[in-house]
């Protein structure tokens, strides 16, 4: 099985090392995932683990839709905000309402985060696609803007697929290869080493590296 779990971005903060040295991590808080759902070839064609995290206050109690609070009940567990699924080879060790919490990446050294990154409105191409501009003098009538796109002979217009000013952020982003620096089972946080993508309370999905990464050697 490769482990999945939902997280709450909480910010960033600096700890250091044995050696001394500043490491800056990103705090994830993980509350204990239950199994909402078990998954079979014969229901549904393959095997695979529904997990809920997030309980949804007793006040909150009432906006949860019918078809999600059925779903729960007939789990026999609390109402959850948010849910994802892995995949998994036996079923034979998993149970209806069964936690699961952070310590399934004990032995995981690093990580993949995706999130939703922050949203920067309409912006133009120098923020967005990192354009140098043209001369800060103040006698140049080119200053944050882009060049030439168009063309005079045929077809005379701007191919599309170039890249303009738009909406930017807001978009899914992985960041990839993140060293877990430390698992705090207790207060279920898992603080990984770097940036992750999204803002103070957004939702991250924390998942196993993909790519190994080449150890350098000192």
């Amino acid at each position: 099985m490769k482990p999945k779990l939902m997280g709450i971005k909480q910010g960033m903060m600096q700890i250091f090392d044995d050696q001394g040295n500043r490491v800056v991590c990103t705090v994830i808080l993980a509350e204990p995932h239950v199994i909402s759902q078990i998954k079979t070839k014969e229901n549904d064609g393959y095997t695979a683990l529904q997990l809920a995290s997030m309980k949804v206050r007793p006040s909150k109690a009432k906006n949860v839709k019918k078809p999600q609070a059925g779903h729960f009940k007939k789990a026999g567990i609390e109402p959850r905000k948010n849910a994802c699924e892995i995949r998994v080879d036996a079923l034979e060790n998993y149970q209806l309402g069964q936690e699961m919490g952070v310590e399934v990446f004990n032995e995981i050294e690093f990580v993949d985060v995706r999130g939703i990154s922050k949203g920067k409105g309409h912006q133009g191409v120098i923020k967005r696609h990192h354009f140098a501009g043209g001369p800060a003098a103040h006698g140049s009538g080119f200053h944050r803007h882009g060049g030439s796109c168009g063309m005079r002979t045929s077809p005379g217009r701007c191919l599309p697929g170039q890249k303009k000013s738009g909406r930017m952020g807001g978009e899914q982003v992985t960041m990839e290869n993140l060293r877990v620096v430390k698992i705090d089972s207790e207060k279920h946080v898992i603080l990984v080493e770097g940036a992750i993508p999204g803002s103070r309370g957004g939702l991250v999905y924390v998942t196993p590296a993909k790519k190994k990464v080449k150890k350098v050697k000192k």
